[in-house]
């Protein structure tokens, strides 16, 4: 099994979605160890001292004025950790959890939180072991961490509170820690608020976004192409030396996908027939690349920001190198949860011209020779009429989860914290997009794919022949007579989901951009 080695210094993309979707193992470096026994010092040396200090001998938030005695400090954080793990609603997927927790012992390896070894250590067993803590839809704001969530994840460590087990089943966290051979942590001076005070749920889900919109991005291009040579269009709007004086790096990638999928297709340039001229193609096939590739700009700008965040140490307060333990606004998610909100923006627009693509094919006044709703017998069939239907719900839809999220602040912790990210409702609605998105690039693959068998005696390009066969073996069914429709498009669906549309035309192409 792979294992992702944890040090002092950030982790990476690769290594969160190892951890997250790959079960990698995990271990903490020689590095992070010294680190942490550190700043354990530092941290026992304040805690001994008569003075308070945030975080160590004091009460948290609006609570922070109140000196703690030494004899209430550990009861101090078993309370932090119990009282914050006050999530609601269903429960979040397995590999957000994986991610959040990963992402929370990258922080605490630092050397910057003030944790003990042996809690660390303890963070990397529950996650080898296969404990999925149970975390909550709602309750985290994106501001003083993800608090609720990471308060549940805190929870298991303590052996309290609910887990998933390695078998799928949900059971009381001490069992499975038992079973497990690890033994429960007690926290210490610190280490409840250090659990606690993070960006790790947003920006885990941040970074499975950006690998999950990577090959949906290929795969629109894919079908974008498609799309193109089924109804008959001209290649020529994807020559890089058009896209050379406007020269943004997405935009020249995803036309150059287009223009690979399309070499050597027989099919286009046919817009010139006497009985329908055509000029230029409509905007949706057009401007493919320039709205697709707006789009992979913006996921290289979202790509920065998770890089700078996964290099970083998110707590307050943090041990510095020098000694000091200061309070600090790190824990703030607005740099995340911004392009967590532009990602589902982009999203959502990418979803809309796909889905314009898609009525064009079935519309017989605009196809340009292609029976209406690519029906077999039109008007005793209806074709793929209802399929654009559930196409356009799912744009709507997106639509209305392209509302940012981050925009938004409501105060809480009696003002003291007055303005929030909401990174975390980014995110997850950001997830609920890229589902959608998903299944829009599936109907317009299935209704390209039927158009251009339709395009009877005319060869379609060597990359789409290949996209297509690969979808019929997919099990999504050819051109013909009404049938069910719905086990087409989940099939289609599940192809486009686990990257095989790249995987098909990639062979013929070579590595799409």
């Amino acid at each position: 099994m792979h294992t992702v080695v944890v040090g002092t210094s950030g982790t990476t993309a690769e290594d969160v979605i190892a951890v997250a979707r790959g079960n990698a193992r995990i271990e903490l470096s020689g590095e992070a160890l010294d680190a942490l026994a550190r700043a354990r010092e530092i941290v026992d040396a304040l805690a001994a001292k008569p003075e308070p200090v945030y975080g160590v001998s004091t009460g948290f938030g609006a609570l922070a004025s109140r000196h703690i005695s030494p004899e209430l400090r550990a009861q101090l954080q078993r309370n932090i950790v119990r009282s914050h793990a006050a999530g609601m609603g269903p429960r979040v997927e397995r590999e957000v959890v994986r991610a959040l927790m990963f992402l929370r012992l990258k922080t605490v390896a630092s050397g910057h939180t003030g944790v003990r070894p042996s809690v660390a250590q303890t963070m990397a067993d529950v996650l080898n072991a296969g404990i999925t803590p149970v975390v909550h839809e709602y309750g985290s704001l994106g501001c003083s961490g993800d608090l609720a969530p990471l308060s549940h994840c805190a929870l298991t460590l303590m052996g309290e509170g609910d887990a998933e087990g390695p078998d799928g089943v949900v059971r009381p966290a001490g069992e499975l820690l038992a079973e497990a051979g690890i033994k429960p942590v007690e926290l210490k001076e610190k280490e409840g608020l250090a659990l606690l005070n993070g960006t790790d749920g947003m920006l885990g889900m941040l970074v499975m976004a950006l690998a999950d919109l990577d090959k949906l991005y290929k795969s629109a291009d894919i079908t974008a192409a498609l799309t193109l040579e089924a109804l008959l269009g001209t290649e020529k709007v994807l020559a890089p030396e058009l896209h050379a004086i406007r020269p943004h790096p997405g935009q020249g990638a995803s036309a150059a996908n287009m223009a690979a999928v399309l070499k050597g297709s027989g099919l286009v340039r046919h817009f010139q027939e006497e009985s329908a001229p055509r000029v230029q193609d409509a905007y949706s096939v057009r401007c493919a690349p320039q709205v697709a590739g707006a789009g992979r700009d913006t996921m290289a700008h979202a790509a920065l920001v998770a890089s700078r965040e996964l290099a970083s140490a998110v707590d307050n307060p943090v041990v510095l190198p020098d000694g000091r333990v200061e309070s600090n606004g790190n824990f703030h998610g607005a740099p995340v949860a911004y392009v967590l909100d532009f990602l589902a923006i982009a999203a959502a627009d990418l979803g809309s011209i796909a889905e314009r693509r898609t009525d064009r094919l079935l519309d017989k006044n605009r196809s340009h020779g292609l029976p209406p709703f690519l029906a077999d017998d039109a008007g005793v069939d209806s074709g793929l009429m209802i399929a654009q239907y559930t196409q356009a719900a799912l744009v709507s839809e997106m639509k209305r989860l392209a509302v940012p999220a981050s925009a938004d602040s409501i105060p809480s912790s009696a003002m003291q914290e007055d303005h929030v990210s909401m990174g975390w409702s980014a995110a997850r609605k950001l997830r609920t997009a890229i589902d959608n998105l998903t299944r829009i690039i599936a109907i317009e693959l299935y209704a390209a794919t039927r158009a251009i068998e339709l395009r009877h005696g005319l060869t379609p390009a060597p990359a789409s022949q290949a996209a297509i066969a690969a979808t019929r073996e997919a099990g999504v069914e050819g051109p013909g007579p009404d049938r069910f429709l719905a086990p087409d498009l989940a099939a289609a669906d599940a192809f486009v989901r686990a990257g095989g549309l790249v995987a098909a035309v990639e062979p013929v192409t070579g590595p799409l951009a």
